[in-house]
């Protein structure tokens, strides 16, 4: 295990060096990216925890998650994650009430 590490650590410093990536950070960033396209439920995992931290709404949840949104409500509820309902602000409130009387 330890040397498979070793292994990996290497091959991303080597992979730097030799000009594929300009730094870690893009690396990590491509590795990502292929990992969700490859393994989609990493990707219904990640809008999921993302919606949980109270991080982006309902519907930016179901976007990133690729399905839509009664597909993430429906997905929240199989795993007993209460959806999160934020009251509206009052200048929210006021305004829709300004658009409602004309």
């Amino acid at each position: 295990m330890a040397a498979d590490i070793d292994v990996l650590k290497e091959g991303i410093e080597g992979l730097i060096r030799a000009g594929y990536y300009r730094n870690r950070e893009a690396l990590l960033e491509e590795a990502f990216r292929t990992l969700i396209e490859v393994k989609p439920s990493v990707k219904l995992e990640m809008a999921v925890e993302i919606y949980r931290s109270e991080k982006v709404s309902l519907s930016r949840a179901a976007e990133i998650a690729g399905i839509s949104m009664e597909g993430f409500k429906d997905l929240l509820e199989l795993k007993g994650i209460k959806r999160i309902v934020s009251a509206p602000s009052e200048e929210r409130l006021r305004k829709g009430v300004d658009f409602l009387l004309g």
